[in-house]
């Protein structure tokens, strides 16, 4: 039996994250189990907590560890606007630059024929159902500059036509871009400069 079985299974659990590959993997390891009491410790106890805790606001699709996130009870927020993202990841992108102050709604991904991902595979049906029990006066739509994500907006789009304002943002972001790995100012401009669709 290796004396190092658990330690190369944390390497490979380590290595499957996104930005990890093996040889960061065993580098951040090291350094875990050097750091023991410091990093190590404190970190197995917040990730069994997050493993227990963590659930999908029931409401919006965030994060957090109640059913209703803090933006979707916060009453600041219920300003009519409504952003629309591809997934979590773009939300917090989108906190991140502190430029929004409506709600959001998280699709979970992007209609795609290839991969059999329709609107009942995402969150649009709870959408459609959002915009007029909550009074949404204006839906943004921020997903990706990919052909997905823009398939999705052109659908999104359609489907919520004449109800409410559609907007999309404009400048600043790339085709082909990612909301999260755009810097703060980027996506500051583009929703500044969102136009109509």
């Amino acid at each position: 039996m290796s004396s190092t079985k658990d330690i190369d299974a944390l390497i490979d659990l380590m290595a499957k994250l996104p930005g990890l590959g093996p040889r960061s993997a065993r580098r951040a390891v090291l350094h875990l189990i050097r750091k023991r009491s410091l990093l190590l410790m404190p970190l197995a106890d917040t990730l069994a907590t997050v493993a227990e805790t963590a659930r999908e606001c029931l409401n919006c699709g965030n994060v957090g560890t109640t059913d209703i996130c803090d933006i979707c009870t916060s009453e600041k927020r219920a300003n009519g606007e409504l952003c629309v993202v591809e997934d979590v990841a773009d939300l917090w992108a989108m906190e991140r630059s502190g430029v929004f102050k409506g709600r959001y709604h998280v699709l979970g991904g992007t209609l795609s024929a290839l991969d059999a991902v329709g609107p009942q595979e995402l969150r649009i049906p709870r959408l459609l159902d959002r915009v007029p029990a909550e009074g949404i006066a204006e839906v943004i739509l921020a997903l990706n500059a990919t052909i997905d994500g823009q398939t999705t907006a052109h659908y999104i789009a359609d489907q919520l036509e004449g109800q409410v304002r559609l907007t999309s943002l404009a400048q600043g972001v790339p085709i082909g871009g990612e909301l999260d790995y755009l810097d703060d100012g980027t996506i500051t401009a583009a929703m500044r400069a969102r136009k109509t669709l």
